[in-house]
């Protein structure tokens, strides 16, 4: 089977916190839909458009292809699996207060699914004055007080409320409860999992007039009961107009700003996946509009990227930290210690 770029079908997903400003953004046609939340531009259930393989969905080509088409770093861990999902998220409204497991618990307690555990970072697009995320606890906690401040409702006193502006990165690693709030645009990266499990929802109800359900039993099981370390992840600079935002062992997101043509090549550990943010941009021959993403196979080499005038794109793949990052970091002169601040071991 031929080694190609593959274009995809994404996904519109529609849920009661989303609003109409994605839609605007992309210049989706009208009418526009009152609660587009969520845009799955890169996963394994997505319809592959083009080519042999038009038709088949990423996991299934995945499938097909193996390190072909995924490179050889997440075989190990995920076999033939595709490992990854890239979406965009508006929150209209905010999103109910929540937790992802990691692997170790998805993998046991919720095998069933099929799905791993879910570290995930943002990148934020755009951000209204004053907007905020929850981003874990205010001060240490443990199991018995969290579940009695979701019983006697005092949760919104126990986390923390994070101020956040356009071209924050926030990595999120499982364990960590959190929300995004109203008036927030990102792009989100995280392990190929839909597992979430809710604690809060501030008493909503879906479209069925039942109140939402909730997982806290679960949830108790995964939060870290401790504050998180560290906030925003600072993003470091790789070579001029390519930034690192943020790398742990299952993604790293790049920002790649073009204002001529560049080469670029796949290496055989991973694939490259590129999401245009501004602008557009031709990618290995395939032209992307503003939204759009294509996902390049492993073994494909060589390739081009044109913008159209300036463009900013983003860039995720599944690295070898040592090989792909720490060691040319090291290399370009950044300390241990500045490394450790956006490549993040777990």
């Amino acid at each position: 089977m031929a080694i190609y770029p593959l274009r995809l079908k994404p996904k519109l997903d529609h849920r009661l916190w989303g609003g109409q400003r994605l839609a605007r953004w992309l210049g989706l046609p009208e009418p526009l839909p009152d609660d587009l939340a969520e845009i799955w531009l890169v996963y394994a259930e997505n319809p592959i458009l083009n080519g042999p393989l038009a038709g088949k969905t990423l996991g299934e080509a995945a499938r097909e292809l193996g390190e072909g088409l995924l490179g050889s770093q997440s075989i190990p861990r995920y076999d033939r699996d595709f490992p990854q999902l890239a979406k965009f998220i508006d929150a209209n409204d905010r999103l109910s207060i929540q937790v992802h497991p990691d692997d170790a618990y998805a993998h046991t307690v919720e095998a069933h699914t099929g799905f791993h555990g879910k570290t995930e970072a943002w990148y934020i697009l755009h951000a209204e004055p004053g907007a905020t995320l929850i981003y874990g606890l205010k001060r240490p906690s443990s199991r018995e007080e969290f579940a009695r401040a979701v019983a006697e409702g005092w949760l919104e006193e126990l986390v923390h409320y994070l101020p956040v502006q356009t071209g924050d990165v926030i990595f999120v690693p499982a364990g960590t409860l959190h929300a995004i709030n109203e008036g927030i645009l990102l792009f989100e990266i995280q392990q190929k999992s839909d597992l979430t499990y809710r604690v809060y929802d501030y008493n909503r109800r879906g479209p069925d007039g039942k109140l939402r359900e909730l997982h806290l039993e679960k949830a108790l099981d995964v939060i870290r009961y401790e504050p998180p370390a560290q906030e925003k992840i600072p993003p470091i600079a790789l070579e001029p107009d390519r930034d690192l935002l943020v790398a742990c062992p299952y993604f790293a997101l790049e920002r790649h700003r073009l204002a001529q043509a560049r080469a670029y090549a796949t290496r055989p550990t991973s694939f490259d996946a590129w999401t245009v943010i501004e602008g557009a941009a031709t990618v290995a021959g395939e032209r992307l509009a503003l939204g759009q993403s294509i996902v390049l196979p492993a073994h494909l080499g060589d390739y081009l990227i044109e913008p159209e005038g300036t463009a900013t794109l983003l860039r995720t793949y599944y690295p070898d930290l040592d090989a792909d990052l720490i060691g040319p970091l090291h290399r370009l002169g950044y300390s241990d210690e500045r490394i450790a601040q956006t490549v993040k071991s777990a």
